[in-house]
């Protein structure tokens, strides 16, 4: 792009900002934060173009302009977190939609492979779980408790392992984003033909609907954090193939920032579903208007804060262009 043509084509926004800048106490710092990430992008465009340009020294002088007031110490409350949740979550999400579909057609599509695979050949599940498993499992079908092996630890042994562990693999999944769609792809097939094959391993022995009323009240929130983990990832890998008008630096910073959002935002529910597959899916016992009340609640969640609060938010967006 010529220096003429993207000054023209940047010209009122950043004149806008120029008039905001003047006055940043009036603006949220959600607001400030996505000006300052703009106008850094452009100047990193322009530096890599036209470093002697005038347009660039007027970038850089804006920047600089807003750059002591963003980063000057503040004293981080409660209400931050609050708003980190309230408000940069779901605008970061909403901006990944594309991302978030893509991830949670590819991890169904892989389900259902894995469902296939299971019905094909009981050996297919013997290789994807291994034959100790399979046969722990067969054999807790046949004493009559299916998901026993949910109630076999201590409790809080259980829970600390299992943090530790979904917690690396959310990071794994995310860090394999920077291999751009190869890298969790690879993640969601193993995840999503494991579900297939161990759900479906219940079905072919008669006892599916009775495994899934206690592996989903820690299932629905887990396998929801892998999805999620996955659209981050995919976030991260697309930033830097599609860079658009940005240099791929700067474009790889941009999602890498954007895509680390919803990764911290699924940590909170990360330590639930630990918490639940620790604590209550091994009581088989309970009745099932409460199994299901914790699975549609945690499934409520999930489509509220992941897909109708984001909704809402480009709806209000494409009404105000």
């Amino acid at each position: 792009m010529k220096e003429n043509i993207f000054v023209r084509k940047n010209k009122d926004k950043w004149e806008e900002y120029e008039r905001k800048v003047s006055n940043p106490q009036q603006l949220s710092t959600q607001h400030i934060s996505d000006i300052y990430q703009d106008l850094t992008a452009d100047l990193a465009y322009a530096q890599g173009h036209f470093p002697e340009a005038r347009v660039t020294s007027y970038l850089n002088n804006l920047v600089l302009s807003l750059h002591g007031y963003l980063y000057q110490p503040k004293q981080r409350s409660f209400l931050s977190i609050i708003t980190f949740f309230t408000e940069y979550v779901p605008k970061t999400v909403a901006e990944s939609h594309v991302e978030m579909k893509i991830a949670f057609v590819i991890f169904s599509l892989f389900t259902i492979a894995g469902v296939i695979l299971a019905v094909q050949d009981i050996q297919n599940i013997i290789d994807t779980l291994g034959p100790s498993y399979v046969e722990m499992t067969l054999e807790n079908i046949n004493n009559g408790v299916p998901t026993d092996v949910y109630g076999d630890s201590m409790q809080s042994d259980m829970f600390l392992y299992i943090v530790l562990n979904n917690l690396r693999v959310d990071l794994i999944t995310y860090m394999y984003g920077i291999v751009p769609i190869l890298g969790p792809g690879y993640i969601m097939m193993n995840n999503g033909v494991m579900l297939g094959e161990f759900q479906t391993l219940f079905f072919l022995n008669g006892v599916g609907f009775q495994s899934m009323t206690a592996i989903w009240i820690h299932g629905t929130i887990e396998i929801s954090t892998i999805i999620i983990a996955s659209a981050a990832s995919l976030r991260l890998g697309l930033g830097w193939v599609f860079p658009g008008t940005y240099s791929r630096k700067e474009a790889l910073k941009q999602s890498g920032l954007k895509s680390v959002k919803i990764l911290i935002s699924i940590l909170p529910l990360t330590i639930l579903a630990a918490f639940l597959e620790s604590f209550a899916t091994r009581h088989t016992e309970w009745p099932l208007f409460v199994k299901l009340l914790i699975i549609g609640g945690s499934l409520a969640f999930i489509l509220f804060y992941y897909v109708f609060l984001p909704h809402q938010i480009r709806k209000r967006r494409e009404g105000m262009i």
